[in-house]
């Protein structure tokens, strides 16, 4: 038994080439030439726990984002392409099917397959190289009072101006420097904390923790748009969102351009943002005393048999009530970091090394499992958390009388599946990485692309055609003949990786003994 297992260590060599341990495998036909086979496609993890190639390649995809557009010095060109005859023409079948659905409705007839054959097309025309959806936005957006609060300072303004760079400066000697900032954030304090762990758990307000956690991205989002305000400019950042020690979500923001760092804690003491949500400050169902589902009306008291008011009922409510108060206000903590980065600089490859740090690793990953008393922090965290509202659809709103938005059969308080609710997310449910529109000038698409070339260009090997249209993929049973066992098709992937390799360290030896050469020369 102590010998080691062989195909344990096909995926331990198959990390170290860099080769996705958890192919998907999918069968491509080139409708060009008629060809069939069979493609293992990289997984895309971004997780060290479930591909640790796959999240290496995504670390450094990110990092290269992030170097590209921190320290522009010319406005990115972000002018759409003109929609070529296909795209076209899915949005011409797209109008006629729309019409077709309107008149069907119309006429009291059922129009599930035409709704089903209009998701399908949206999707076509999503991949065929068209972003958003043609309907734009299909719902009402509720507004309460923008009035700022009371306890909030005013900002200043300043004419927005139509760019993306900050200011430069000119030194003495006629040098022009263009800086950038590097910012983080946090949330306040819930309780004195020593090494990741509330000094008297029993004071610590894990409930407001929890609530902050759950709506933090909303808070950045504020931010973000204050900062705009202030500085006058269309600010573009490049931001992560990580773990704290003790377990509450912070920001790392690295932001093109300067502000005086009093008009940051300005800003910083500025922004809040309400939740307008129901209050859940009186629990009317618990224990086995819960709503009842009835098809074709929704849930029912199981006691009096009175439907509960839906999501947008209660939304109605609070609208109507002007003495009604937000269910939690966030703010940020008093604590603030700023540096000043210039591009180059050692600095700044520091930084973004820092921003991308733990991206590989969630925000769970945090927790030290050595020590007792954090995984009891983590335990009373998750308990704050179990009842606590995530979304408009979370089933926790049964617990305080209130449906959940798209209300269906079989949901129960405390047993959301939302992503806030894992004990690996700790409450965070928002994206790990936040990227403004104008930052790099590129999609993540476009990166990856760029990346790719210059490895087939040092490879000599010739680049495939990237035309959406030739190919034409499908799943693969696990059961098809033309599928190989997921071991074969590793080692057949190391052996790849291996001779590009071999190909690299030649073309690294062939450039080191040219500058030798050439050093050698002008010593002479």
């Amino acid at each position: 038994m102590s010998m080691p297992l062989a195909r344990d260590v096909v995926e331990e060599i198959a990390k170290q080439y860099g080769v996705c341990i958890r192919p998907v495998p999918l069968k491509r036909m080139d409708l060009v030439t008629g060809q069939t086979d069979v493609v293992d496609v990289p997984c895309g993890a971004t997780l060290e726990s479930k591909c640790p190639p796959c999240a290496k390649r995504n670390r450094q995809l990110r990092m290269a984002q992030c170097r590209e557009g921190w320290h522009l010095d010319q406005e990115p060109v972000n002018t759409p392409n003109e929609a070529d005859d296909y795209q076209r023409h899915l949005v011409e079948l797209r109008a006629d099917a729309q019409v077709w659905r309107d008149q069907t409705e119309k006429a009291g007839d059922d129009t599930t397959d035409l709704d089903a054959a209009l998701a399908d097309l949206d999707e076509e025309i999503n991949r065929a190289g068209m972003r958003g959806n043609v309907l734009g936005r299909t719902s009402g957006k509720r507004s309460r009072s923008t009035r700022r609060r009371q306890d909030a300072p005013d900002l200043p303004k300043r004419q927005m101006s139509a760019t993306t760079l900050g200011r430069t400066f000119t030194s003495r000697d006629g040098k022009t420097f263009r800086p950038s900032m590097f910012l983080t954030l946090t949330l306040p304090s819930y309780g004195k904390v020593r090494d990741g762990v509330p000094v008297d758990p029993a004071s610590y307000d894990y409930a407001r923790a929890a609530r902050d956690a759950l709506h933090f991205s909303k808070l950045v989002d504020r931010f973000v748009q204050n900062l705009r305000r202030v500085a006058g400019y269309d600010v573009q950042y490049f931001a992560t969102v990580e773990p704290q020690k003790r377990l509450a979500p912070h920001l790392h923001m690295a932001v093109r351009g300067t502000l005086p760092r009093a008009e940051l804690r300005q800003i910083v003491a500025a922004t809040y943002h309400h939740v307008w949500w129901p209050l859940v400050d009186r629990v009317v169902f618990e224990g086995d005393h819960l709503p009842v589902w009835a098809d074709g009306v929704g849930y029912l008291d199981p006691t009096t048999g009175e439907v509960l008011p839906t999501w947008d009922q209660a939304l109605d409510q609070l609208d109507a009530d002007e003495d009604a108060e937000p269910l939690h206000v966030l703010r940020f903590g008093e604590q603030l970091d700023v540096q000043g980065v210039l591009a180059g600089s050692p600095d700044a490859d520091q930084c973004i090394r820092y921003l991308a740090k733990y991206l590989t690793k969630s925000i769970g990953d945090g927790l030290d499992t050595d020590n007792p008393a954090q995984r009891l922090h983590a335990e009373r965290l998750l308990d704050a958390l179990r009842f606590e509202p995530c979304a408009p659809t979370c089933p926790n709103w049964l617990r305080y009388g209130i449906q959940p938005k798209d209300a269906k059969a079989g949901m129960a308080p405390g047993r959301c599946k939302g992503k806030a609710h894992k004990p690996e997310h700790l409450g965070y449910a928002g994206r790990r990485v936040l990227v403004s529109r104008k930052w790099s000038n590129k999609s993540l698409t476009e990166h990856k692309q760029d990346r790719r070339t210059w490895v087939l260009e040092a490879l000599g090997l010739p680049d495939q055609s990237s035309d959406p249209h030739r190919y034409l993929w499908r799943s693969v049973m696990p059961t098809d003949p033309d599928l190989a066992p997921i071991g074969v098709r590793l080692l057949r992937s190391v052996h790849e990786r291996q001779r590009w390799r071999d190909h690299m360290d030649r073309l690294r030896a062939e450039a080191d003994g040219q500058d030798l050469s050439a050093t050698e020369g002008r010593a002479a």
